[in-house]
């Protein structure tokens, strides 16, 4: 009985881990703030500006502040090709299109396909990661599953355009 016992809380300990383990979906957005009181001055220089950031962080955690400056918008415009991300199992190359300073289009121009595993892995991954770069505008993409080596490469590559296009 005492075993049965030692299982079972195990057993629920366990699945309460599992549960709680952060995943892509439920992190902190990027810039999120939490910590004691605190003041934060500087100045940055923004890709397409600069300009002077002050603000207080409060007890609870947020952060308040204004921000002042000049800034242009990016208006890149064309297609732009990234450089070829090496992978364990092949290449990745990855083509935007970008009008405005905003990504209408991506796609995977090389990508590993060499057997049939590797096909159907990148049959499912590929238009995900074409369809989750158009979305963002950027290289803050979810990885797909069963597609890491894919997915890092992806990224790399899609930086790398981003980079051209100055975006």
């Amino acid at each position: 009985m005492r075993r049965i016992v030692i299982a079972i809380g195990t057993t629920l300990t366990g699945l309460a881990l599992l549960f709680s383990w952060p995943t892509s979906l439920n992190r902190l957005a990027v810039g999120s703030t939490t910590g004691s009181t605190g003041t934060t001055s500087g100045t940055g220089t923004a890709a397409a500006g600069t300009g002077t950031t002050t603000g207080t962080t409060g007890t609870t955690g947020t952060t308040t502040g204004t921000t002042t400056g000049t800034a242009t918008a990016t208006t890149a415009s064309g297609t732009f090709t990234g450089t070829a991300a090496s992978t364990r199992y092949g290449n990745v190359q990855v083509r935007i299109t970008v009008a405005n300073g905003v990504v209408t289009a991506s796609e995977a121009i090389d990508y590993p396909n060499s057997n049939g595993h590797d096909q159907q892995i990148n049959a499912y991954a590929i238009p995900i990661l074409n369809q989750e770069a158009t979305a963002s505008s950027s290289a803050k993409i979810a990885m797909v599953s069963g597609a890491t080596y894919t997915s890092d490469g992806y990224v790399q590559s899609l930086q790398s355009a981003l980079d051209q296009a100055g975006i």
